[in-house]
């Protein structure tokens, strides 16, 4: 059976299993991207039952260039969507109150990717230089990192060039670019694969370079959470989530294949999601608290790196309210 269409089997089924007793709850989850590894944890919950043990129905919404997530949930097309702070920070200065109700990655895995051959051995040799960036809200860290370093990102030979990168390398081997945007799970491996070793490449982490912001975090719309009934449901979908991604953590290989089996497009091969998980395991959270919990200092960094962009500024001021543990905290009640 398609593994897409799963959903709506698994509610009949669990209809029929709860008839006279409670019915499972519905949620639309809504992917930052296409069905990866980088989602391991989801898929996986759904596929071992962690969310029907819940008591919840969830139906995966993969991601892709034209989705938006924070559309998605703002037109009702989702409950939770899965987005990186910087946008969804930005997202809420624009009006839209996106709440972070717990935190999957602890660690940025955003890289520039570089060629030696350029002549880019530290950041100091950016100017000048073509550096491929992604846009749709994956620039916020770039710039924050641009307007530290103070290059315009008009060009120049005091600035860089920002080319548009699409979703792939090709413009470091097509020569349009000196660098590119990398994901240690994701693009950088696409590079590796493409023909280049490590040995021609500088990596500049932006963990290392003191720019890093959070990544994958569940967000859902703030006046939810003023619904105890809602955060009773968030909190069992954040209990099967944690379930979903500490099994994956611990069983990479078997992770990888259960995130091919829900891939409709063909497009995903073994060995690279095999590769991913492997990686994605090392951002998660490390925490004493673990999986979920979104640590207020790792917050403050980021929003931190947003409001020291002088040139781009992602947010002009200070969130307030823009995560919560209450989920996280009605989580451990069950």
């Amino acid at each position: 059976m398609n593994k897409n269409l799963i959903s709506a089997a698994t509610g009949i089924a669990l209809f029929a299993s709860s008839f006279g007793a409670h019915a499972a709850e519905k949620l639309n989850l809504q992917l930052k991207w296409v069905t990866q590894a980088q989602f391991a944890g989801y898929y996986v919950a759904l596929e071992k039952s962690f969310y029907k043990d819940q008591g919840i129905d969830l139906n995966i919404k993969p991601g892709g260039p034209d989705i938006a997530p924070a559309q998605v949930l703002a037109g009702g097309g989702a409950d939770v969507i899965v987005d990186w702070m910087p946008s969804a920070l930005a997202t809420r200065e624009k009006g839209l109150p996106l709440v972070n109700i717990g935190q999957v990655y602890e660690k940025s895995g955003m890289m520039l990717t570089c060629l030696k051959s350029s002549g880019i051995a530290s950041p100091a040799d950016f100017k000048g230089k073509t550096l491929g960036v992604w846009f749709f809200g994956n620039e916020y860290p770039f710039l924050s990192w641009m307007s530290k370093l103070n290059y315009p990102t008009t060009g120049g030979k005091d600035g860089v060039t920002v080319l548009k990168q699409g979703f792939n390398v090709d413009p470091i081997f097509q020569g349009q670019a000196d660098c590119v945007s990398t994901m240690t799970y994701n693009e950088y491996g696409q590079v590796l694969d493409g023909g280049l070793s490590n040995d021609e490449l500088m990596l500049f982490k932006y963990e290392e370079e003191g720019v890093a912001t959070l990544e994958d975090g569940l967000y859902v719309l703030e006046k939810n959470l003023k619904d105890p009934k809602k955060v009773e449901t968030y909190a069992k979908f954040l209990k099967a989530t944690i379930q979903g991604w500490e099994w994956a953590a611990k069983n990479p290989k078997e992770a990888a294949m259960i995130v091919l089996e829900y891939d409709d497009t063909g497009a995903q091969t073994e060995h690279h999601q095999i590769r991913m998980m492997t990686e994605v395991a090392k951002l998660l959270s490390d925490s004493g608290k673990g999986i979920g919990y979104l640590e207020p200092a790792a917050y403050e960094r980021t929003v931190k790196v947003l409001l020291d962009s002088d040139s781009a500024p992602v947010i002009t001021k200070k969130p307030e309210g823009a995560y919560s543990h209450v989920v996280f905290d009605k989580m451990k009640e069950l």
